[in-house]
């Protein structure tokens, strides 16, 4: 199953250091759903080749859009806590499909 994991990023961070943090909690969250022998998919990471060489002004553009269309693709999503619009958006598209939205690894059937 390719599960989606969805997390805050960049909103309402202070500094790169935190950016960088919630990313951490991302990837280990998709390190957890990989041992479940399932494939981890997280927007950010696909995103990011973009968001180095694009303008500012088109991140969220790049972010979403890219975030959106994997999102779509996707069997389920894991929602990690925190505030995000972005992540939020992502658990939409799922629910609208009638797929699952777990918030937790626990809730998360065995692969």
């Amino acid at each position: 199953m390719w599960i989606m994991v969805a997390g805050p990023w960049g909103l309402g961070t202070r500094s790169e250091e935190e950016k960088a943090a919630n990313l951490r909690r991302m990837n280990q969250a998709a390190l957890e759903v990989f041992n479940l022998e399932d494939v981890p998919i997280i927007g950010v990471n696909a995103a990011l080749p973009l968001l180095l060489e694009a303008p500012i002004e088109r991140h969220r553009e790049i972010m979403m859009g890219v975030s959106l269309a994997l999102a779509e693709r996707c069997d389920a999503i894991l929602r990690l806590p925190g505030e995000s619009s972005g992540a939020d958006e992502e658990v939409a598209v799922l629910r609208a499909a009638g797929k699952p939205v777990w918030y937790s690894i626990s809730e998360i059937p065995a692969g």
